[in-house]
């Protein structure tokens, strides 16, 4: 007789009673074994393994106890999955339908003890995905029941769980007071009335060695004892808790908690920062947000935080190494300052040209080879998706961001880590059942000045999403300059220095770009110079020599830039 090897799941949701020496797992367990045992005429046993979940939802995929199991599976151990009830197992719907899958690949089949289901035939099939719509729909329906029971408590002034804000501790269902940490909370407040300036209140608290207190969780997580970066002290002054007051959903309402900071001098803070804002985002300008926020890391790993600066009404986005951003002292932390201009081009263009290309990536997301017959279908569905990444769109920045997990800056390429099980359903296939993410390689080095960086791709062209409008504005000064200087003879170099405000040498080397080689002035006003030709090298003693041949020499181009 053939010997079934039977594998036993079990899980529960919550973890209350499960330090008891006999609790849910436990007798679903029990119930399992003995239902196998009733079976070892035809073979059945168990297998020593114990695959158990206890304090983790169905909703979740991720349990450690389900991956080892769907692991032994895949690795050929087990015949058949025991569980006491369906739900046991997943309340997804979609879940559901990926798990089957993988026990249909690696001919596994499925048992629920007390609702006897086969998932080797059609009505088994059938009568399992009702089953488990139930399920899913009672899921649902639970979680809008607490959101609605957490709306209807917050209404009423109740604090509804979760971390509390510095200087708060959770009292049942209000806050109280810690009184040391409410004091350096009065005192943040206070400073910034009196610096009116974030940065200058962290660089302070830094210079004078406070830092943010150590807290424990209810669950003895210990954080704290670190400095205080400015998007925290930002989040600090406008948190409406101090002043008694709950929000939820965009709503405030009068808590039942005791404030921390006055009327008066909340208000002042508000109107300081209210009053720092360097502009308000708008529908109109949604395509400036930084695409790649929360996805690039830089060659050390280390995550690369979206910023920006300001001069007049232009914004200038950067991407920065997170360790560099909080320590903002260059010179003793190593760290990259990236313009987003030139990054997130390049991102887009290489992941809408292997959507145009597709081949190979359907190929790699693919759960099963596909038929020459699909191919052509697939192909159309690809190059639909590449034109709406193309173009920048609050629709097409949606779908890039679905479809790139991870942009890894290196020293001499970038990789774009694509989400295969993403890219599967936009081109609908049936993804593989442990999908890996599919790696899009661009050639393009990373070339530092200062800390600032440039990427230059492998034809010695810096990947600036346009044209370097510095150098053209320096270029227009220069030959503005020079027809001055032709057509009044008494006019000085230091004459128009002292009008602009600045050195009679620096006007001297912007005139001499007045004598480019038109071939190079066409490289720059098309964007296609390569990178290392910038203001300072150009204005450099010697680059812009009197012959053109010359200047290309200097500037190591060849005969026809």
């Amino acid at each position: 007789m053939k010997s079934v090897r039977c594998a036993i799941y079990t899980r529960k949701s919550s973890e209350e009673g499960l330090e008891q020496s006999f609790n849910s797992l436990d007798a679903q367990r029990e119930a399992c074994a003995a239902y196998v045992k009733s079976q070892s005429s035809e073979g059945w046993s168990l297998v020593k393994d114990h695959y158990d979940d206890g304090g983790i939802s169905g909703g979740t995929m991720l349990r450690p106890g389900l991956q080892r199991l769907l692991a032994d599976i895949a690795a050929g151990r087990i015949d058949i999955v025991v569980v006491y009830k369906v739900d046991r197992l997943t309340r997804s719907l979609l879940d559901f339908s990926r798990l089957v899958e993988a026990f249909d690949k690696a001919e596994t089949s499925f048992v629920s003890v007390t609702q006897s289901f086969n998932t080797t035939t059609s009505m088994g099939r059938l009568t399992l995905n009702m089953l488990l719509s139930f399920a899913q729909f009672e899921r649902e329906v639970t979680a809008e029941r607490i959101r609605d029971k957490i709306a209807a408590s917050k209404a009423k002034g109740m604090w509804m769980g979760g971390t509390p804000p510095l200087g708060y501790r959770a009292d049942g269902r209000s806050l109280a007071i810690v009184e040391e940490h409410s004091a350096l909370v009065r005192h943040l407040f206070e400073r910034y009335v009196e610096l009116r300036n974030v940065r200058l209140l962290a660089e302070e608290l830094d210079a004078q060695g406070i830092r943010t207190p150590r807290r424990t969780t209810l669950k003895e997580r210990t954080f704290g004892g670190l400095p205080f970066f400015r998007g925290q002290i930002y989040k600090l002054l406008s948190t409406k808790t101090y002043i008694g007051l709950v929000e939820h959903a965009g709503q405030t309402y009068v808590g039942t908690h005791p404030a921390i900071i006055d009327q008066a001098l909340w208000d002042a803070v508000q109107s300081i920062l209210a009053q720092n804002l360097q502009g308000k985002r708008t529908a109109a300008r949604a395509t400036d947000a930084s695409l790649l926020a929360g996805l690039l890391v830089d060659d050390r790993g280390v995550p690369m935080v979206a910023t920006h600066a300001c001069k007049g009404k232009v914004r200038y986005r950067y991407y920065v190494s997170r360790d560099l951003q909080q320590s903002g002292d260059a010179a003793s932390v190593e760290g990259w300052r990236l313009p987003a201009r030139e990054i997130e081009p390049l991102v887009r263009a290489k992941l809408t040209e292997s959507l145009r290309n597709p081949l190979a990536m359907i190929t790699a997301v693919a759960a099963e080879l596909l038929s020459p017959d699909e191919l052509p279908r697939l192909v159309i569905q690809a190059a639909s998706v590449a034109d709406l990444v193309a173009v920048r769109s609050k629709k097409g920045d949606a779908v890039m961001r679905e479809l790139v997990k991870q942009v890894h800056l290196r020293r001499d390429m970038i990789d774009v880590m694509i989400a295969a099980e993403v890219l599967a359903t936009k081109l609908g296939v049936t993804p593989s059942t442990t999908p890996q993410p599919i790696h899009l390689t661009i050639a393009a080095r990373l070339k530092r000045t200062g800390m600032a960086v440039r990427l230059v791709t492998s034809n010695g062209v810096a990947s600036n999403g346009g044209v370097d409008r510095t150098l053209v504005r320096a270029i227009v000064r220069g030959r503005d300059w020079w027809h001055e200087l032709s057509s009044q003879p008494g006019l000085t170099l230091e004459a128009i220095g002292q009008r602009e405000k600045l050195t009679g040498g620096y006007v001297l080397r912007l005139v001499r770009l007045a004598f480019l080689d038109p071939s190079i002035l066409a490289a720059i006003l098309d964007g296609t110079a390569p990178a290392h030709i910038s203001v300072d090298r150009l204005s450099g003693a010697g680059i812009v020599a009197p012959r053109w041949a010359e200047q290309r020499m200097a500037l190591h181009l060849s005969q026809k830039t």
